[in-house]
């Protein structure tokens, strides 16, 4: 599998040292940006993996997988996820997840960076490829046995390297990928796209003006925390920007802020190397205290406590 557990990359100067950022390394002789196994491989594959005590990584690629037979427990974001039989769990790039021991779970595993997918296509998939799009997938009944026949047709392409030429190999694995993936896009959770022409405009819109606020939030969450400022490094109105924010996540702009704070905070927390007060002073806080009751009411616990529950 493409895991790099040698070199792992950091998320920049001053960011959570302790979360290591993996990129795709598929074996070689694998072609483009895509790899298919089952997750029972992976866990033979990677029998000296650190499970005990498991090790939160976070990855620049897309990891998905469909679970068929037993039940996988997987934390993404802090939060552990159970998926049965007929669920999908996804973890998109820069979520920070961590494996649990090996069980009984079965199924394929998808492994894709995001640019192997078309742009247009790409674009259909807006709204399931996003970072708070939910990790676990339940399908609609009526697709769930053609989704899991896709997958399986998938895994047989990708095995079959050699067998045909490489570009053809190669565009059958892609069409099998966007195939699956605009399928998996009806499950419910995942907002559709709009269907008439003017409501795609509309959509568009707000939707850009999401996207450009997710972009800069990423850029300057730890320093800018109102929503007039953001409002302001965009050009548009608080009341655009919190039409935007709502349509697209159902919260307002200091919501979604929050959060993205707040799962910072998280992140950083796990590593030993960092204690609450350089949390706070990492993400703008005035002083400790406020940081604190900022994760109480949120979490329920004092950071301190957090930090002792991820040990």
């Amino acid at each position: 599998m493409m895991v790099d557990k040698r070199h792992p990359g950091l998320s920049g100067p001053g960011g959570p040292a302790a979360v290591p950022l993996y990129g795709f390394q598929p074996p070689v002789g694998t072609p483009y940006g895509l790899e298919v196994g089952t997750v029972e491989d992976f866990f033979a594959q990677h029998d000296d993996w650190p499970w005990n005590p498991p090790v939160p990584g976070r990855a620049s690629f897309h990891y998905l997988i469909a679970v068929t037979e037993g039940e996988l427990r997987h934390d993404v974001d802090h939060v552990t996820r159970t998926v049965t039989p007929g669920q999908w769990l996804w973890v998109r790039p820069g979520h920070a997840q961590c494996w649990h021991p090996p069980g009984a779970a079965r199924g394929p595993f998808i492994l894709f960076e995001p640019d192997v997918l078309r742009p247009d296509i790409a674009r259909l998939l807006a709204p399931l490829t996003a970072h708070e799009a939910p990790a676990v997938l339940s399908p609609h009944p009526d697709d769930a046995a053609w989704l899991q026949q896709t997958a399986l047709q998938l895994l047989d392409e990708h095995r079959a390297l050699g067998r045909r030429p490489l570009d053809v190999h190669h565009a059958l694995r892609r069409s099998l990928l966007e195939s699956l993936l605009l399928r998996l896009a009806g499950a419910p959770g995942i907002t559709p796209a709009g269907t008439s022409a003017d409501t795609r405009r509309a959509d568009t819109r707000r939707g850009d003006t999401y996207r450009r606020f997710a972009d800069a939030l990423e850029l300057h969450f730890r320093e800018v925390h109102r929503a007039a400022d953001y409002a302001q490094l965009l050009g548009c109105s608080v009341r655009t920007l919190s039409r935007a924010a709502r349509e697209a996540t159902g919260k307002t702009v200091r919501e979604v802020i929050d959060e993205r704070r707040l799962l910072e905070a998280r992140r950083l927390l796990t590593s030993a190397r960092w204690d609450a007060r350089s949390v706070a002073d990492h993400l703008g806080f005035t002083d400790p205290a406020n940081f604190g009751r900022f994760f109480r009411d949120r979490t329920g616990l004092t950071p301190a406590a957090y930090a002792c529950s991820s040990v």
